[in-house]
């Protein structure tokens, strides 16, 4: 039997740090991923669909995403099967509960809100679940799948959501803890995991797949879903990992040592296209007129790819005597310029007679550019 196994799908993420109309992209981007994986479970001709808890980013999504989600998962008419993660807990009153109530729950979407196993007799497989019933627990949920009693011959596929102790980065784990044996204490065939971002394999039979969408800076392999085949009960499985993210997240470091280095990042930027989504962590010391380059370089490039952010404030400005003759003006304002580039040699005025000329310098540009 074979099966799709993704998690962390964050339906509903904002994005309120990006401009409105790339924050509205990348949040659509989190449901049409889910249809690129409906579309993928008809292509593998899988058996079933397991979501590994936090498909949903808040319990406070509207009643509109939520349709929306279970619209994009009709396409594949298959067993659905999604566990409550901690963003999306199975409270008492959950978005789960809501989605109920909305009745777009149809009968091959199994709802995985009780540690009880599920069992899918016509596909030889038994879903022992672990869900998180509250955002936080100190308890190893999975713990409660070793007693969980099978059917001879079902294939045991263990749904859990936290943190492998003792496996991940240091500092990485979390308040809901799993075991890195899980699987044979529990004598499970595959452990199918949620909770961190990136693909990553435990061992042999315990996997977690990541977010099939990034949505962070960080080099975790994301943007993944798995392709799990179980030959029999006790068969270790072959995994394949398939690629089903839009978006790529980059985050680039650049330290400005010469002003060449402007020309060389902006060139390296220019390489992207509308799949990126870029962070620039920009440090160094740049001239005047390489700081212009710089600014129209980004303004290019931001128009280019999906998003850009970056911060100038840890670049030192430094403002040559080519600067100063370049910002053509004459009578009054020429002796201002020329004030100021004299007080950015004093130690005590450096650092404001160099912003003053820089703004300065700005603002004759533009009225350049404009005349």
């Amino acid at each position: 039997m074979r099966f799709l196994h993704t998690a962390d799908w964050q339906i509903g993420r904002t994005y309120a740090f990006f401009e409105p109309d790339d924050a509205a992209i990348l949040a659509e981007a989190r449901t049409t991923t889910v249809e690129r994986i409906a579309a993928l479970a008809n292509t593998e001709q899988v058996d079933l669909v397991i979501v590994a808890g936090d498909v949903f980013d808040t319990q406070t999504v509207t009643d509109r995403t939520i349709r929306r989600l279970f619209l994009a998962m009709q396409a594949f008419t298959g067993p659905w099967c999604l566990l409550s993660g901690n963003h999306d807990a199975a409270l008492s009153e959950s978005v789960w509960t809501r989605a109920q109530r909305l009745g777009v729950v149809n009968a091959n979407m199994h709802l995985l809100l009780r540690p009880e196993p599920l069992f899918l007799s016509d596909v030889g497989v038994a879903i022992l679940p672990a869900p998180l019933t509250q955002r936080q627990t100190a308890e190893d949920l999975t713990a409660a799948l070793d007693g969980m009693s099978t059917p001879p011959g079902l294939i045991r596929i263990g749904v859990g959501h936290g943190a492998v102790q003792g496996v991940l980065p240091e500092g990485i784990d979390s308040s809901n803890p799993i075991a890195s044996d899980r699987t044979e204490t529990a004598q499970l065939d595959y452990l199918a995991l949620g909770d961190w971002h990136g693909c990553k394999e435990i061992n042999a039979r315990t996997w977690y797949s990541g977010t099939p969408e990034p949505e962070r800076y960080v080099d975790n392999d994301p943007g993944q879903v798995l392709v799990v085949e179980i030959t029999s009960s006790g068969m270790v499985p072959l995994v394949e990992q398939r690629r089903v993210g839009q978006f790529q997240w980059v985050r680039w470091e650049q330290e400005f040592r010469v002003s060449e280095d402007v020309d060389s990042l902006i060139e390296k930027l220019s390489a992207l296209d509308g799949r990126f989504v870029v962070r620039l962590d920009l440090t160094g010391v740049l001239d005047i007129n390489a700081r212009h380059r710089l600014l129209d370089g980004l303004a290019a490039v931001s128009a280019q790819v999906r998003a850009l952010e970056y911060d100038l404030s840890d670049i030192r400005l430094q403002p040559t005597d080519a600067d100063i003759a370049s910002m053509q003006a004459d009578g009054y304002l020429s002796d201002v310029i020329g004030e100021l580039r004299d007080r950015s040699a004093l130690p005590d005025q450096k650092v404001a007679s160099t912003e003053a000329l820089v703004i300065l310098a700005d603002i004759l540009q533009s009225q350049q550019g404009a005349a």
